[in-house]
């Protein structure tokens, strides 16, 4: 016997099976992939409402995208330019030739709307993509709410996040152009385990900074990166110059993105065959994590909705910028009109308490000046248990699109975040990483106003990774030991006034 499968609109894979009748059971046979003219198979209605009945969006009949999207072609003003830190001066590329491979730096000013996805990137892509858009009708249930609350999950790759989008890619121009190794920084290890995975692919050596508190609170996303072959070091380390310096003035330290970016930094720029590599912020980054947007949006069609709010966590940018920059293409051609709302930690408000300025991107100073949403370079946020959303600024593209009024942004304390989150175990059957509890919580508070009003809007979330080696940040919650911290008003003053002085 046969069993056919949609891939894509133009494939169907054929899998032959034989049926035992002593055991009872399908003896696969094998499998093969048939192609097709692309107008001999179209979305049934009978395939959308099947989706809408069953709550999943028939994910694999959507094809993994071949291209990535650089938003800033379609923005009607562009993004003001980085700034090399000497000279105050736009960057050129050859200032970035230490730290980036030539593609990448191509990418990160690129004029062209679409950038083809190299297809050894897309083979790998396919151990995990496309990722599911699920409709969550149990949460609906629970919150006996008239809205339809969809969530895109990243959480079925092997780091368990959204963040080897953009790993993958980075470490295949970095082999291509013989590098011999890469290093990073990392906060909850998400973006570190991530890059540690897509080494092992390519035999790569790979060193990581992780934020010491995160390096304590969170051992097993250590683990998983010396599992995949990477040396792991606690930041502030004693490994850099600019990690020695902190531990002079604070031993105790409980160290952040901006210094693990400064010790990373310093080893790339100081060692001829290594470059970094950044999990969040820059434009190339945000442009290979648009795949997430883009099959979102066909997934969607196959539901038969379309979003009135999109809903994503912010920390550096790259989960809410991929799931949602697609949908600003659409929204900016009038295809469709969404509210688009960046959901950001009380403790680390980058875009509801910063100021847009041209700042830093480390603590150290090494890095070129962006102009962004910025907390000061040397802010150090509590040990809040937020996750990786601990960055003092915003990626210089959303803090864009946000001054454009594009976006919106509101900032939710953890206590209510995680309380979203037991919700959503309880209702949906996953457990959210601490980062897209933000957004769990965002998207209960509009589900609920949409209660008190009868308005039946269609929600979408992202849901950027799971929670597995979070697990102590729930405890602390369910022993009732999570607090909200207060706004530390005095000491992100403090930080901002000592951010650059350059005029706009």
């Amino acid at each position: 016997m046969a069993h056919f499968s949609l891939l894509s609109p133009n494939s169907v894979l054929i899998s032959r099976a034989s049926f035992n009748l002593n055991t009872g059971k399908e003896q696969w046979l094998g499998h093969f992939v048939m192609k097709i003219k692309p107008m001999q198979l179209k979305v049934s209605s009978d395939l959308r409402a099947r989706a809408r009945v069953d709550g999943y969006a028939n994910w694999k009949a959507t094809e993994i995208p071949h291209q990535w999207y650089n938003l800033m072609v379609d923005l009607p003003i562009k993004p003001p330019p980085p700034l090399n830190p000497r000279t105050l001066q736009p960057i050129k590329p050859e200032d970035l030739s230490p730290l980036f491979p030539d593609e990448l730096i191509k990418q990160e000013v690129s004029n062209e709307r679409f950038i083809d996805i190299p297809e050894e990137v897309v083979d790998i892509y396919r151990l995990w993509r496309p990722t599911p858009l699920i409709r969550a009708r149990r949460l609906e249930k629970l919150l006996n709410t008239p809205a339809r609350i969809y969530y895109k999950y990243e959480g079925v790759s092997p780091a368990g996040s959204h963040k080897p989008n953009t790993a993958v890619p980075q470490v295949w121009y970095n082999v291509k152009q013989g590098v011999k190794k890469v290093v990073t920084e990392t906060g909850a290890g998400q973006w570190g385990s991530a890059l540690a995975f897509a080494c092992s692919l390519f035999d790569l050596d790979c060193e990581v900074w992780q934020v010491r508190v995160s390096y304590d609170q969170k051992p097993y996303r250590k683990l998983m990166m010396q599992t995949w072959g990477a040396k792991v070091y606690p930041s502030p380390s004693d490994v850099t110059e600019s990690g020695r310096q902190i531990l002079r003035s604070d031993p105790s330290s409980p160290g952040s993105l901006g210094i693990a970016i400064s010790e990373a930094v310093e080893v790339a720029m100081t060692n001829a065959n290594t470059k970094y590599c950044l999990g969040s912020v820059l434009n190339h980054v945000l442009l290979h994590q648009t795949v997430i947007g883009e099959e979102c949006i066909k997934q969607m069609e196959i539901f038969g909705d379309t979003p009135d709010v999109i809903i994503g966590c912010t920390g550096g940018g790259s989960n809410f910028g991929g799931l949602c920059f697609p949908f600003i293409r659409e929204k900016l051609s009038g295809k469709m009109d969404p509210v688009i709302r960046a959901v950001e930690p009380e403790a680390c408000p980058s875009l509801t308490k910063g100021i847009y300025a041209y700042d830093y991107g480390d603590t150290a100073g090494m890095t070129p000046l962006m102009k962004m949403h910025t907390l000061g370079h040397d802010f150090i946020p509590d040990p809040i248990h937020a996750g990786g959303l601990r960055y003092h600024g915003m990626a210089p593209l959303i803090s864009h699109i946000c001054e454009l009024g594009l976006i919106e942004a509101v900032a939710i304390p953890q206590t209510e975040c995680f309380e979203g989150a037991i919700k959503f175990a309880r209702s949906e059957g996953l457990i959210a990483a601490p980062e897209p509890t933000h957004a769990i919580a965002a998207t209960i508070r509009e589900a609920l106003h949409c209660r008190e009003t009868g308005e039946a809007k269609v929600i979408l979330m992202a849901m950027c990774g799971h929670g597995h080696f979070d697990l102590p940040s729930y405890d602390k919650y369910l022993q009732g030991n999570l607090v909200d911290l207060p706004f530390a008003g005095a000491a992100i003053q403090s930080s901002l006034a000592k951010i650059p002085q350059v005029a706009s």
